[in-house]
């Protein structure tokens, strides 16, 4: 019967209720406007259009070039710490884009560069194309185009410029721990799954580094027991994890290989490891 669930007239005590409902629905209308990542299955995804997070395209020179990056950072002003984001071998794709957000809403400004910006950009091209026009480049290229992205962070007003990092998975990873050889300001550095550096270079290495890695990953891992009695000769801070029963990309959420419970371990490890050397 509709008149059962017809509501009363409004009387002195129940008049309030539509202007609170009114003031909640402003709240949150901006949900409206979020946007999944597509294909993203972790806890920790950030959509596009998050109200704590400012997200943008910004460009800025490298070796005489212009250079396009994901910036992502906190929407309260302020001076906070920040990372450097390097994608995979397919390239600035909304899940890097997204692990972005997740930096800047755990209090850090992120930039990750798109390192086929002198192809046109990623998005340019089928994701299968993507791999092998990244390594048709040097590594140097990839390297001295993240200095330059450090020189950028540097110039924000919202970046304390003594507290950078930076992360990085698969390609990106192996990135990661070059840019830490040539980079001696580099404060922190977490790479994913990367292959390390020669050896004869780390000692170049001032960054605190959480090296991860997954216990399948037979590759990159053949390196790793060599890198670590590097890293120790060399008295660089650093820690090798192994999460156990993952394989290559076990934290990229939108793809095959994604195990949630090691993927939010590593994530959880990787800002500890920023909190504590950031």
């Amino acid at each position: 019967d509709p008149t059962a669930t017809t509501p009363p007239e409004p009387t002195a005590t129940t008049a309030p209720e539509p202007t609170e409902e009114a003031a909640i629905s402003e709240t949150t209308e901006p949900i409206a406007q979020l946007e999944p990542v597509p294909g993203a299955q972790s806890p920790f995804s950030v959509p596009v259009g998050d109200p704590a997070v400012n997200a943008s395209t910004v460009t800025f020179p490298s070796q005489g070039d212009e250079i396009t990056a994901y910036l992502a950072q906190p929407a309260e002003p302020g001076v906070y710490p920040a990372i450097l984001v390097c994608h995979e071998n397919r390239g600035l794709n909304p899940h890097i884009e997204d692990v972005a957000r997740r930096f800047a809403k755990e209090g850090y400004v992120a930039l990750a560069i798109d390192l086929l910006s002198r192809e046109g950009g990623t998005a340019a091209y089928d994701r299968d194309e993507v791999p092998g026009l990244l390594s048709n480049a040097e590594a140097g290229r990839h390297v001295n185009d993240f200095i330059a992205g450090y020189e950028y962070l540097q110039s924000l007003d919202s970046v304390d410029g003594e507290r950078i990092g930076m992360t990085g998975y698969c390609f990106g990873g192996g990135i990661t721990w070059r840019v830490a050889a040539t980079l001696p300001e580099l404060k922190a550095a977490v790479p994913f799954y990367g292959v390390g550096p020669d050896l004869d270079q780390v000692g170049n290495i001032n960054a605190a580094v959480l090296g991860v890695y997954a216990e399948l990953d037979e590759r990159v891992n053949a390196g790793k027991d060599a890198l670590d009695q590097a890293l120790t000769d060399a008295g660089v801070t650093h820690q090798m994890n192994v999460y156990p029963g993952v394989n290559h990309a076990f934290h990229n959420d939108t793809g095959e290989r994604y195990v949630e419970a090691q993927a939010t371990q590593a994530w959880l490890d990787t800002l500890a490891w920023f909190e504590q050397y950031l």
